[in-house]
């Protein structure tokens, strides 16, 4: 075997190790405000339940690992005290991974990755409304782990109140797993989901996704594409030029010859085909003819 010493092993290749051998781990998909009641929305896979009588829920926001600074959501769990856990499933995920993006303070990431605000009952922060579970929480507590990059800050949340959706429940209103269909996180850009098992999805742009709310509107409202669909395309930093496309579309005459002539609905069929291969840039140019 191949030992290390933590103490000796720089930070970013221990982080990494530790993401690939504690795995696959749930996600804490956290909404957050700050004082003055903008949203925060972002994910977190150092989470778990660790009690029932209170009901505890707990997760961590590291320090970032590259420059030590810490993240929205712990500065806003410490200012508020409150917070909304909600579930990842597979229906999300890709909109939840364009939320990890590090976008500005002023920044909505809900409107980011196209996800609904819904009000809570009881805390202040958003629940998801497209999430099948949310928590809501009160914050009893904050441990912070360390005072360097990686460093971990355990938010102690209580569950105050909590809903599921109805389509997960059985007749017994006990959760049915498989339709629940939930995705938990792994090393590098793997995540598992729990009928599925693992699959990849790339990490968000460090230059910055469009995001759904930048997306034409005829893109961002259609009867085809999932809500997974609209945030795999909002995860580039530029959409194709004019140029661009029609060459695109030109080059596609023996594949596809009526595909000038097609409809909205057909081209964005056709897009989630391509989408469906992983070619974004293709689907983009299929969209925009």
């Amino acid at each position: 075997m191949i030992s290390f010493d933590p103490k000796s092993t720089p930070t970013n290749i221990l982080h990494a190790y530790l993401l690939s051998a504690v795995a696959p781990r749930p996600i804490a998909f956290a909404s957050t405000v700050d004082v003055d009641g903008n949203p925060n929305l972002s994910p977190f896979s150092f989470f778990n339940v660790f009690s029932s009588n209170p009901p505890i829920l707990v997760f961590s926001p590291s320090r970032r690992v590259r420059d030590n600074t810490t993240k929205h959501t712990l500065e806003n769990a410490e200012a508020t005290k409150e917070v909304v856990i909600n579930v990842v499933n597979y229906d999300i995920v890709h909109q939840m991974s364009l939320s990890s993006t590090e976008y500005a303070k002023s920044v909505n990431e809900f409107d980011k990755s196209g996800l609904t605000m819904l009000k809570s009952d009881i805390v202040k922060p958003f629940r998801v409304a497209e999430s099948p579970v949310q928590f809501e929480c009160k914050v009893n507590e904050i441990i912070k782990l360390g005072t360097e990059g990686g460093a971990g800050n355990l938010i102690i949340c209580e569950v105050v109140k909590f809903h599921i959706t109805e389509e997960v429940l059985n007749d017994d209103n006990t959760i049915n797993q498989k339709k629940l269909d939930l995705v938990s996180r792994a090393g590098g850009s793997f995540y598992s989901r729990a009928n599925k098992g693992f699959f990849e999805i790339p990490k968000p742009l460090s230059k910055l996704g469009i995001g759904v709310d930048n997306l034409p509107e005829d893109i961002k409202n259609s009867m085809v594409l999932t809500g997974n669909d609209l945030g795999i395309l909002a995860n580039v930093d530029k959409i194709p030029t004019k140029d661009k496309v029609k060459e695109f579309i030109n080059s596609l005459g023996e594949r596809y010859p009526n595909i000038k002539n097609a409809s909205h609905r057909e081209k964005h069929k056709l897009a989630r085909k391509y989408l469906s291969f992983g070619d974004i840039e293709s689907a983009w140019k299929i969209l925009l003819s």
